[in-house]
């Protein structure tokens, strides 16, 4: 049985971190496409220098051809600009959207059986775009958010209750962006609600972090933004994909009416398997959390109004 195939476009922090973790997991072969040259070669091999001691058997390598993406498994897309301090995920619409139309026209064309997971910002729209741009069908198209902003969440919360993040379930639903939604009533500490262990107060502080966890990292970092987490979770996806595990997992779906949302790509809980997207589960949200989901939907809204018009729609 051959081995999957796994197509990262860009060799970046993220691209090379994905890499790694795809060769630790033995998830099929790795091969890393930028416009750089030397880069994903340079970051293929130095990586294959070490399969002895992972151990894995899984090959990798690089390329500055699309052609190389042929006949791809999955392809993970982190090409782009990545955010800078000062900076929010929407400014970087424009510049990204260029980036993404072309690599999707190369999917399209090259790799046209494959499940696209797209960690490009800003996430809900650059995922909306490269459907658009392919034209594959919405469940084999998924932006990585909700694994992200969920597991920030947990992390989170298992840091200020000194307990294993492992024990920690959490929900994180809505936009990729500051008015993302933690529903803080569903998330659990070995099975005991987190609204039991610590006060609302915490927990909206915990949830405002959350939200802009991102940006904490990238003021930190200076020169650059998060990369070990959103390449984990990217990863994680594929994962649960090329094991058809049927994970229930949080990801960026285009809703077809679920949540009352139609046609735009959101954060929401998702079964994830063979069949990509497998089904979109529809969770009950109080009325301050539709309304919070509301106002995430609306700013997803604008963005893809502007891809549309760029599109010519």
């Amino acid at each position: 049985m051959a081995r999957s195939k796994i197509a990262l476009v860009g060799a970046g922090q993220i691209g090379g971190t994905m890499a790694l973790v795809a060769a630790q997991k033995q998830l099929g072969d790795v091969i890393t496409v930028d416009i750089s040259e030397g880069v994903p070669q340079g970051k293929s091999l130095d990586i294959m220098h070490g399969r002895s001691l992972i151990p894995t058997s899984s090959m990798l390598t690089g390329s500055n051809s699309y052609d190389a993406i042929a006949g791809a498994d999955v392809v993970i897309v982190t090409a782009g600009l990545p955010r800078k301090p000062g900076m929010s995920r929407d400014d970087l619409l424009d510049v990204n959207f260029g980036v993404v139309k072309t690599v999707g026209e190369n999917i399209k064309a090259k790799a046209p059986n494959a499940f696209v997971i797209v960690v490009t910002n800003p996430l809900d729209a650059m995922v909306y775009a490269m459907q658009r741009v392919t034209g594959f069908p919405a469940h084999r198209v998924a932006g990585m958010a909700g694994v992200l902003d969920s597991a920030r969440f947990a992390a989170l919360v298992a840091m200020e209750l000194n307990v294993s993040n492992e024990d920690v379930q959490a929900l994180v639903m809505g936009g990729h962006g500051d008015t993302m939604v933690p529903l803080m009533r569903y998330c659990s500490v070995g099975g005991i609600p987190v609204t039991q262990l610590l006060s609302r107060e915490k927990l909206e502080a915990i949830a405002k972090r959350t939200a802009n966890a991102g940006g904490e990292v990238v003021a930190l970092l200076k020169t650059g933004s998060a990369f070990y987490s959103p390449a984990l979770s990217a990863i994680h996806m594929a994962e649960a994909y090329l094991k058809d595990k049927k994970n229930v997992l949080t990801c960026a779906a285009r809703l077809n009416g679920e949540y009352g949302v139609k046609g735009l790509y959101a954060g929401v809980p998702v079964i994830m398997g063979a069949g990509g997207i497998e089904k979109v589960l529809e969770v009950e949200l109080d009325e301050g959390e539709r309304k919070a989901f509301d106002v995430s939907i609306t700013a997803v809204k604008s963005l893809v109004e502007w891809v549309d018009k760029k599109m010519g729609v």
